[in-house]
Formats: structure tokens, C-alpha cells, sequence
């Protein structure tokens, strides 16, 4: 993780989105509430959301997104019997500490090292809300990849994979490595995600160009959406546009209704590709 304003590892937007958590959960008609969002954040996050062009005017995909995937992740407990969540680069995320999980649903934190052992510290005397378990381990290694999922096997299922603001950063050859991975441990049953078009990644390299691209480059985006996941054994159970869910969490952005309503101008196949521009999704094992 940088000293700078600069985003120079992919560690450091688990900083910045931090950021926006903190700011949704101090308003007053918050949707959700991250007690620990700020201090997650710290001087870094700060600091990069100043100095990322419109940085703060961008806030509403990552509030929507962490919205959205507590609603679902919630659900997926309660009403599918998830009895295992692991969250692969886990960043500063607080689920584990901040909602009203089962005191007895083992949660498996997973990243590097070095953002680990912050968040740990951060977190120093607060109590997680259910069996959490801190798996440090670097992702790329196929090794410690097979390691961590073993040990997501030797536990009860069905088990729920997280990967929020994950792929984008990744090849989509590591994506699909990552998939087949995933199918391959029997008590995955669901995998929660979030995924970008290519229409996404051309208006995020406009809007942040250098400034992102430089230390984490936005990459996976595909074309087929959901179904470059089919070959792999995964389905798409539910997607969730950010556009359409950024309207019913009255969390959009500015002159949001106005371009709705020039969105309905368009024809139903660019619309529909527009309204799956970006989303949050829940893939089902095959």
C-alpha cells in the first residue's frame, strides 16, 4: 500500500471504496451503516478520493453495490441455508462485524497479507458477529488459491463465494481459472459478484484514466456478460442492474431521471444493453 494520493496497487481502492461506506453511513437517511468505514479508510482513502477526478461524485456505484450484495448475501443465508461465506479479497470489508448474521456461519476473510494484517489492527478489540476466520493468501498463486479452498471444503455447506471489485482488476483467463476453481469445491454452491461491460470500462477509462489505470487497470469486462461463466459450470441465477437498483435506493447520479427518460428513446436492444452496463450479480453451480 502507497504513502501517496496515487493508486498504485490494487490494495489501495479497497482505501477509497472505504470512503464511500463512510460517507453513506454518516447521513442521516443512510441505507446501510458501516461503523468501521472511516477508520477502514483512514488518511489514505481520503486522499485518493480527493485526488481522483469527480472522485466524490462517483460514490453512488460503490454505495448501491454494497447495498445490494448485503441484500442478497442476507437472503442467501436466511432462505437458501448458506452456512459458509468466503470472501476472496476480502479488502476492508466489516460484514462480518456490521450485519445481523448467524452466530454460527464460519466466514472466511481472504486477501493479501499486508491489507490483512491493517484490517486487523483497525478492527483491534471489536467483535465479529459470526465464526470469522482470517485466511491471508495471495489469489494469483494457484497454490495458496487451492489451499484456501481446501480449507472451504473441510467446512459446512452450502458455502457462498464473495469476489466485490474483484474480476475488473483481473485477466479473463485468471477469471476463468478462478471459476473452474471455485466449481471445483463441492460445497460452493453460489458465488456473488459483481460485473462490468466493456461499454463500463471505456466511460471508467474517460472518467479516471491515469490516475486508476496506472496501479490497477481495469480489465475484465466481458462481452457475453454471465455467459462467459457457463463453460465453467455457472449459471445466472439473478442480476441486479446498478442502473435500475441505483433508482429503487434512490441512490443515482446527478440528472439520473432525466437520462431515463432519454433512455427510453432508445431501441429495446441498446436499452437492455445499457441497463446490464454494469450489475451485481448471483451465479448458481450447474
Amino acid at each position: 500500500m502507497s504513502d501517496t494520493h496515487e493508486i498504485s496497487h490494487v490494495s489501495d481502492t479497497a482505501h477509497w471504496v472505504a470512503v464511500y461506506r463512510a460517507m453513506e453511513t454518516e447521513r442521516p437517511d443512510a441505507i446501510f451503516r458501516d461503523p468501521y468505514a472511516r477508520r477502514l479508510a483512514g488518511p489514505r482513502g481520503e486522499a485518493i478520493v480527493r485526488a481522483l477526478p469527480r472522485g466524490r461524485n462517483w460514490d453512488w456505484p460503490m454505495i448501491v453495490r454494497t447495498a445490494v450484495m448485503d441484500e442478497i448475501l442476507l437472503r442467501a443465508i436466511t432462505r437458501d441455508g448458506v452456512r459458509t461465506v468466503v470472501n476472496l479479497a476480502a479488502g476492508l470489508d466489516a460484514r462480518p462485524y456490521r450485519l445481523d448474521l448467524p452466530r454460527a456461519l464460519r466466514w472466511l476473510d481472504v486477501d493479501l497479507p499486508a491489507i490483512q494484517g491493517y484490517k486487523r489492527d483497525a478492527l483491534s478489540g471489536e467483535t465479529p458477529r459470526c465464526a470469522l476466520e482470517w485466511l491471508p493468501a495471495d489469489l494469483s498463486d494457484a497454490a495458496q488459491r487451492a489451499a484456501v479452498l481446501q480449507q472451504v471444503a473441510a467446512g459446512p455447506g452450502p458455502a457462498l463465494a464473495i469476489t466485490e471489485g474483484l474480476l475488473i482488476y483481473l485477466q479473463a483467463e485468471q477469471v476463468a481459472e478462478l471459476a473452474r476453481d471455485l466449481h471445483g469445491c463441492p460445497p460452493v454452491s453460489w458465488w456473488l459478484m459483481d460485473l462490468a461491460s466493456p461499454r463500463l470500462l471505456k466511460l471508467m477509462a474517460r472518467t479516471w484514466g491515469k490516475a486508476v489505470q496506472q496501479g490497477a487497470p481495469f480489465r475484465f469486462a466481458p462481452a457475453e456478460g454471465t455467459a462467459f461463466f457457463a463453460p465453467a459450470g455457472w449459471r445466472e441465477a439473478e442480476f441486479r442492474s446498478m442502473w435500475d437498483e441505483s433508482l429503487r435506493l434512490k441512490r443515482s447520479m446527478p440528472l439520473a431521471g432525466f437520462w431515463n427518460l432519454v433512455g427510453k428513446l432508445y431501441p429495446k436492444k441498446t436499452r437492455e444493453e445499457m441497463r446490464r452496463m454494469s450489475g451485481i450479480v448471483l451465479l448458481q453451480r450447474t
